[in-house]
């Protein structure tokens, strides 16, 4: 069951595995890391970006704050330099975890309503379904962005949830 103390534990470690991969991928060159490396989204760089954008787009959605006006296509474009985009991702995470501090079992008991922007639906599903999504979302790509840097050779920190967990 997703409560609100789950959800903020996600956020945590959303925000600190988002810390360590970006402390990882700021050891490569611009060029390495914009380099296509057969990753979903071809490269680390674009990868983040979509992770950026992905982020941003579930927030909006289920705080009612404002989400991209681009598509999936566009996410992976967002940002072209790497300093931007990581003071980006420390923004969003922060956004996140504060978000995540005022959640309640009522409003996680509520639905999300909204309309894709991959096929211009309306969708109605659960607050819990959407949230888990949007952090199961998160550790996908991340996941996809630590082989990156893994076959860069890159050493990455810890990222299992168990070693990484700190009570708050």
């Amino acid at each position: 069951m997703i409560t609100p103390a789950f959800a903020q534990l996600m956020a945590r470690y959303n925000s600190e595995m988002n810390r360590r991969l970006y402390r990882a991928a700021a050891t490569l060159q611009d060029a390495q890391r914009k380099q296509d490396t057969k990753l979903f989204f071809g490269s680390l760089h674009a990868t983040l970006n979509h992770l950026l954008w992905a982020d941003r787009s579930w927030l909006g959605r289920l705080s009612g704050g404002v989400v991209p006006d681009v598509g999936i296509p566009e996410s992976t474009g967002l940002i072209n330099e790497f300093a931007e985009l990581q003071r980006a991702r420390e923004t969003e995470d922060a956004k996140i975890e504060a978000w995540t501090a005022d959640l309640t079992d009522a409003w996680l008991a509520g639905d999300l309503t909204y309309t894709s922007r991959l096929n211009n639906r309306r969708r109605v599903m659960p607050h819990t379904l959407a949230l888990a999504h949007m952090f199961n979302h998160q550790t996908h790509h991340r996941g996809q962005a630590h082989a990156a840097l893994t076959q860069a050779g890159v050493a990455t920190e810890d990222t299992d949830l168990p070693l990484v967990w700190r009570p708050s």
